[in-house]
């Protein structure tokens, strides 16, 4: 996907841990329990909800110049995750590619499919109009 707005202007919408809320539907809520000495978010504590089923887990952020990376240990659903925005400037826009690894308790093909698009919904399209919302 391709953004109109600087990679900064991104790494800005994903670093507000607390404003998550706001513009994924999948979060309840997000609360940064610890930051890197730059003040980028270090450990966060979240609860999603996805096709009915909440769960909380706590990832563990790290940050370059233009990519987030996060990692969460077991939650109820999950054995683990890894996730990733790397972003690459293409003149006034950026490319953002977005990348979620999870091992999920088993769950029927239709119904991890369904949460795919919600997850990929949130993590792109909502987050690009967060950032054009702010940003634009």
């Amino acid at each position: 996907m391709v953004f109109d707005a600087s990679p900064e202007a991104i790494l800005d919408a994903l670093a507000d841990i607390e404003d998550v809320p706001s513009w994924s539907t999948v979060h309840r809520c997000a609360e940064v329990l610890d930051r890197h000495p730059d003040g980028r978010p270090h450990h966060v504590k979240a609860t999603l909800k996805l096709l009915g089923i909440t769960d909380t887990e706590v990832l563990v952020y790290h940050w370059g110049p233009d990519w987030v990376v996060w990692d969460a240990a077991d939650t109820f659903t999950q054995r683990w995750q890894h996730g990733e925005y790397n972003l690459t400037r293409e003149g006034e826009r950026t490319r953002v590619r977005f990348d979620l690894i999870i091992d999920v308790a088993p769950i029927p093909a239709f119904l991890l499919k369904r949460a795919k698009g919600i997850v990929l919904n949130g993590a792109v399209d909502r987050l690009r109009a967060r950032v054009s919302r702010n940003h634009g």
